[in-house]
């Protein structure tokens, strides 16, 4: 089989990337089939061991077992979310319970249970573990017992058909998510309708239709998020509106896409689950193995934050409508309209167009001159394009980085734009994890959805792609710089709520002076963005964000409220609708003009992704995150000096180390709120 597999075959290409041309979709079910059957002999072999457990006869092992099936699944999952055609679509589907099978008799196996809470109940007494051992041993008792390695067999039994169930209905969620999203994509008959549009959007638009067989017409394709770029400048209110009731009526059309049904069956056996292994609810139970602890920590910061912020955003609210009752014929603003007469507001305020600003942010060099640049100032890594490798699509650029002292470090894949099958949003993902045991160098992925313009046509971003770049960039760091022996601390392995702290830490270099003179040039005049509007940009960082605080904790609040039902109350038939709107209006956060930034049906994070009673982890990450940026800013800013001292205690630990504990080795002690509620204009 190996001989006819590329997935079976040795790696042949640098750092083990995998030979995406040669892989086919029959490939991957043979692949994973091999890798579940040998993954199972290897934890066979660690559990048929007569003699005690030890570190090195269980822990050892246990991480070299599953090298294959994690390089098949990372290999075929960084396909399935970035270019999810309908035959790899259809592998997932089938893939999804049977990987989940495999998983719960991995995790719920008795025998490894028994040894390694044998090797945990002895931790005292192994004085020559090092700390990162310790940690390991630690952190799979916790992680078995947590997923139910110590319930009788009939609760086991019945958490393997609730996590294989859970398993496909996470996938078809995905899937109705981004059928519909393609359907909806909303197509306008002349391009007086776009009036408003930069030529780059508009030919992005006209692209769109193009690929789509829809030639002499113009296609807006949607962002996972609520709304779309482009209201903010669209004169066309009736256009607005199209886009906007597009957006917002995903998954919930009552046709072969609609998820309602999808997310209360997660809802209920996510509640279910959690029953079984003695939490009053699944936000419980996510929580109490996360840095917050408890649903009760993450509601406290929620209110304490909704309350000022819904007050910001009516402020802001009554400042848009003043200018739409000076118009010739006033309406009353609706969710469409916010964006659009913010940038008036901001025009009128700060003399400052966003939409205008693009230009000076040419994607190439704000990926070459700012992503990359600076951290070559901060961390002394250097990059180098290898055109020689080809990655899962012609689209995703493949780089190579090296360290100060030249040697290698890994790849870095860049996927930029957006296609019908590619999932919305924007993430990381790792291809290979580096680990000292297997020897191996790690290779990341960044995949945004920015517009692919018609050929020939530069790629100019908003002010919000270029932060998504940024963003997703410090992900990358971080996944590169984790340095562990043992894999299952790789890259960003750490707690949901702490994820996020290195890639928002990464977005201060947007506005950092000698980092925002390199890449923010007028891609055709060269010359750089006006002093008058950095100053401007720098000075408003709390302008709009009464909007885009509540916009964000409505998300997560609906996070909450749905994963904090208690077994009894997640019933099949609660209405969707009614249910999110009781919850926004229980927070404070019911303003129609604030629409949620996700609602329910299309809520990818929490009913397909990995942030299930976790979509808090933004806001819970950005305490340390403002902190962090503070200390920055007091110790010099942009140096080796500090760029060492951020990768080494902190991004550097990967997940061998308790995060608030490798926070607290970098910032001297625990993070304060008050530059979080200064940042979102909250402190008052």
């Amino acid at each position: 089989m190996a001989s006819e597999n590329p997935l079976l075959s040795p790696p042949s290409l640098p750092y083990g990337l995998p030979d995406y041309a040669a892989i086919r979709p029959e490939h991957y079910l043979p692949a994973f089939e091999a890798a579940f059957a040998e993954h199972s002999a290897e934890i066979s072999r660690i559990t048929r061991v007569r003699s005690m457990p030890t570190f090195d006869n269980t822990m050892v092992p246990l991480e070299e077992s599953g090298r294959l099936l994690g390089d098949v699944a990372r290999t075929f999952y960084t396909v399935s979310s970035a270019d999810a055609t309908d035959a790899i679509q259809e592998i997932e589907e089938t893939l999804a319970p049977l990987m989940s099978a495999h998983q719960d008799s991995i995790q719920l196996d008795a025998h490894l249970y028994w040894r390694i809470k044998t090797l945990h109940e002895q931790l005292d007494s192994l004085e020559n573990l090092t700390p990162e051992q310790r940690y390991l041993v630690e952190r799979h008792y916790r992680e078995m017992s947590h997923a139910g390695a110590g319930v009788d067999d009939e609760a086991k039994a019945r958490l393997t058909e609730i996590n294989q169930r859970l398993s496909s209905l996470t996938t078809t969620f995905e899937k109705n998510l981004l059928a519909d999203t393609n359907d909806l994509a909303v197509t306008f008959d002349s391009a007086e309708e776009l009036d408003g549009l930069a030529d780059g959007q508009l030919s992005a638009t006209a692209q769109a239709a193009a690929d789509r067989g829809l030639g002499g017409t113009w296609v807006v394709t949607l962002p996972l998020f609520t709304g779309h770029p482009y209201l903010a400048s669209l004169t066309n209110r009736e256009s607005r509106r199209r886009i906007m009731d597009a957006s917002r009526s995903r998954g919930s059309r009552g046709n072969s896409n609609d998820n309602s049904a999808v997310l209360l069956e997660i809802v209920r056996l996510r509640a279910e689950r959690a029953a079984l292994l003695g939490y009053d609810s699944h936000a419980a139970y996510i929580t109490s193995d996360e840095t917050a602890g408890s649903p009760a920590a993450v509601h406290e910061l929620l209110r304490r934050l909704a309350v000022p912020a819904a007050e910001n955003a009516r402020r802001e609210q009554a400042a848009l409508q003043e200018i739409i009752d000076a118009e010739e014929a006033p309406f009353a603003l609706e969710a469409h309209d916010w964006a659009f007469y913010t940038e008036k507001v901001r025009q009128a305020e700060f003399d400052l167009d966003t939409a205008a600003l693009r230009p000076w942010f040419e994607a190439e060099r704000v990926l070459q001159q700012g992503v990359f640049r600076a951290a070559t100032e901060l961390y002394g890594v250097t990059f180098t394009e290898r055109g020689d490798l080809s990655a899962y699509h012609p689209d995703a650029r493949v780089f190579e980085i090296h360290n100060p002292d030249g040697s290698a470090l890994g790849l870095f894949i860049l996927d930029l734009y957006t296609r019908d099958t590619k999932r919305g949003g924007a993430w990381m993902n790792s291809i290979v994890l580096q680990s000292r045991l297997r020897g191996t160098d790690p290779i990341v992925v960044n995949n945004l959805n920015v517009s692919k313009p018609a050929a020939g046509e530069p790629t100019l971003l908003t002010l919000d792609e270029v932060t998504t770049l940024f963003h997703e960039f410090g992900h990358a760091l971080h996944g590169l710089f984790a340095t562990v022996t043992y894999p299952h601390f790789a890259g960003t392995n750490v707690f949901r709520d702490f994820v996020e702290f290195p890639s928002q830490v990464n977005e201060m270099w947007i506005y950092w002076p000698e980092i925002l003179a390199g890449y923010a040039t007028h891609f055709e005049t060269g010359e750089p963005l006006p002093a008058d509007v950095v100053e401007t940009l720098t000075s408003t960082e709390t302008f709009n964000q009464g909007f885009g605080t509540s916009e964000y904790l409505a998300a997560s609040w609906i996070d909450q409220a749905w994963h904090s039902l208690t077994q009894e109350q997640a019933a099949d038939d609660l209405d969707v609708a009614a249910f999110e709107a009781s919850a926004l209006t229980d927070i404070g956060l019911d303003n129609p003009a604030v629409p949620t930034r996700y609602s329910s049906t299309y809520f990818a994070h929490v009913f397909s992704g990995g942030y299930s009673a976790g979509y808090y982890s933004y806001i819970w990450s950005e305490v340390l995150d403002a902190d962090t940026v503070e200390w920055f800013r007091a110790n010099g800013g942009l140096t080796r000096e500090n760029g060492d001292r951020f990768r080494q205690r902190l991004l550097g630990v990967g997940g061998s180390k308790d995060p608030l504990e490798a926070f607290r080795d970098f910032r001297g002690r625990d993070a304060e709120i008050e530059p979080l509620l200064k940042r979102r204009g909250l402190a008052a």
